[in-house]
């Protein structure tokens, strides 16, 4: 038998920690602040929108 801890249940993945992770591995690539590629992605303005993820 398993048991998860109770700290599994709050350690949930969530839109936001994803684009927390997205923006700040790309600052590390490009050098740009964190806080300004997550306004980026905040925003929903897409570069390519006519281009979309496999399914």
């Amino acid at each position: 038998m398993i048991r998860r801890s109770k700290t599994a249940a709050r350690n949930q993945l969530t839109p936001e920690k994803i684009r927390r992770s997205v923006a700040s591995s790309t600052a590390i690539e490009t050098g740009e602040p964190t806080a300004v590629i997550e306004a980026r992605l905040k925003s929903g303005k897409r570069r390519f929108p006519q281009l979309s993820l496999a399914d």
